[in-house]
């Protein structure tokens, strides 16, 4: 009985597969696109999409072209072939501007063109592509369109990318330990977009930078690089005095005042070591993130 059940199971995917291939190269419109939406609709989305596809041409034209065009791109969306289905809601806007799946088909090009961009680490061009069709879609409905927070929060996400990728670009001089390179690098990003999203850790890493290099420095220079250290460090504190990073600063700026001549302190404080206070930062931001994954 067992064996039988399975032949039959067989024979009944081998009817249904003779029929869909029937069907992709029948003429028969109707039957087709009641099938596709068929399809569609039980979450068959490979199929669907290959009957929008081989329909479109007989399609091509008459009332149903537009709706035929749009599940074709919708098909493959959520089929999860984005790489198609951008090409197939470009075509259908150039073809259907005015078509009432317009808004929508330009909304999912943009969601796939989106997908379609990379981690911080790689290339961002299709990152900055993508930021630019989105500012064009905003234009277009004026906020008038149910995908407004979807739309903020790819910005939000690419932005982020962006900034980050200019961040660690320049702190990857930091970590080759060439200080008099990251200060300047570092001094850029935040002259390109001084709203950049790590500026805190941007003006850190500066700072950081200026002391290790006015710290390496011969005799006769380090005056004058502790004196620009010292200005990155009142710079960071006024805008951050609060900071996560505050403690390992302030530590290094008592070693630089004594160094100048100006410190007032006492040789108990000068036995901290910044070290210390960025081993006790990063395991509380390791309980932090452990917290926040919970």
């Amino acid at each position: 009985m067992k064996k039988i059940t399975i032949l039959l199971g067989l024979l009944a995917v081998a009817a249904c597969s003779s029929r869909y291939e029937t069907l992709l190269s029948s003429n028969d419109v109707d039957a087709k696109y009641a099938a596709a939406m068929d399809f569609f609709q039980n979450k068959k989305y490979q199929k669907a999409a290959q009957l929008f596809e081989s329909m479109s041409v007989l399609t091509s034209g008459t009332e149903r072209d537009d709706t035929v065009q749009y599940y074709w791109g919708l098909s493959n969306y959520r089929y999860k072939d984005y790489y198609t289905a951008e090409s197939n809601f470009k075509r259908f806007l150039e073809n259907f501007p005015q078509s009432p799946f317009a808004e929508d088909a330009r909304f999912l090009q943009l969601d796939c063109m989106y997908r379609g961009t990379y981690r911080y680490e790689l290339d961002q061009a299709p990152t900055r592509t993508c930021l630019a069709a989105i500012a064009e879609y905003e234009r277009a409905y004026s906020g008038d369109t149910p995908h407004v927070n979807a739309c903020q929060a790819m910005k939000a996400d690419l932005h982020e990318r962006l900034d980050r990728k200019a961040y660690e670009g320049a702190k990857l001089y930091y970590k080759m330990e060439d200080y008099l390179a990251a200060r300047v690098a570092l001094r850029n990003v935040l002259k390109d977009n001084s709203e950049n999203q790590y500026r805190e850790d941007i003006l850190y890493y500066t700072a950081m930078s200026s002391y290790h290099y006015a710290r390496l420095s011969v005799s006769a220079k380090q005056k004058e690089r502790y004196l620009v250290f010292s200005d990155d460090y009142l710079n960071f504190v006024s805008e951050y005095p609060e900071s996560k990073y505050r403690r390992e600063l302030d530590v290094m700026y008592k070693r630089s005042q004594r160094a100048l001549g100006r410190y007032a302190g006492t040789d108990e404080d000068l036995k901290l070591k910044a070290k210390d206070f960025e081993k006790e930062r990063k395991a509380a931001e390791k309980v932090s993130k452990k917290n926040e994954t919970k």
